[in-house]
Formats: C-alpha cells, structure tokens, sequence
C-alpha cells in the first residue's frame, strides 16, 4: 500500500521516505496561499507518478533524515521521478536548504 503524504514523501509496505533529490511546497505550514496550492497539486502528481507502475528506490549518502524518514531517490526506466517533479515547476532541485515558493 502506497499513502502519498505531500510531494516529496510517502509510505510504501509500512516504511516512511522522503524523495532525496527534491523538495515540494509545504501542505501542512506553507508560507503563503499559493504554497498550499502548488503543493497539493505537487502530491497528486507525485500519487499519479507512483500510481504509474513499478519504480525503484536508489540509496544516497545518507539513509534517514532526522525525523527517520528514508532518504532515497525514486527513478522509473532510469529516469528520476523527483526530476520529473522539478520539469513540471512542481519541485525545486534538493541543494541541501528549502527555497522560496512564495513571492
């Protein structure tokens, strides 16, 4: 079973990841109104994106981020599904600091 929690996390088989190699707007605190909206349009399209048949799961440098999510990326016939996030203006490219979706 896959829960989408917002872009960038989800549950599968009872584990808890965060995509590695983006970040999403916020649902639960955004900073703005169009924060929210991006990102729930952000957690439906990563939903349809995981919906779309079978994906793998690719290991990085670290392997929890401090709440114990897995820290992982997510790819489908070798290409990167938090690439396609970004493409789609739904993802900022992970630096190692958030970005601004507001203003």
């Amino acid at each position: 079973m896959t829960c989408v929690v917002d872009g960038d996390t989800f549950w599968l088989d009872g584990i808890n990841y965060r995509i590695s190699d983006i970040d999403t707007p916020e649902i639960s605190e955004p900073k703005c109104a169009s924060e929210r909206e991006l990102g729930e349009r952000a957690k439906y399209r990563l939903q349809s994106l995981l919906n779309g048949g079978a994906f793998g799961l690719k290991a990085g440098l670290r392997d929890e981020d401090k709440y114990g999510r897995k820290l992982r990326e997510v790819y489908r016939g070798g290409r990167s599904l938090g690439a396609q996030l970004v493409d789609e203006g739904l993802a900022h490219r992970w630096f190692g600091f958030k970005q601004s979706w507001c203003g």
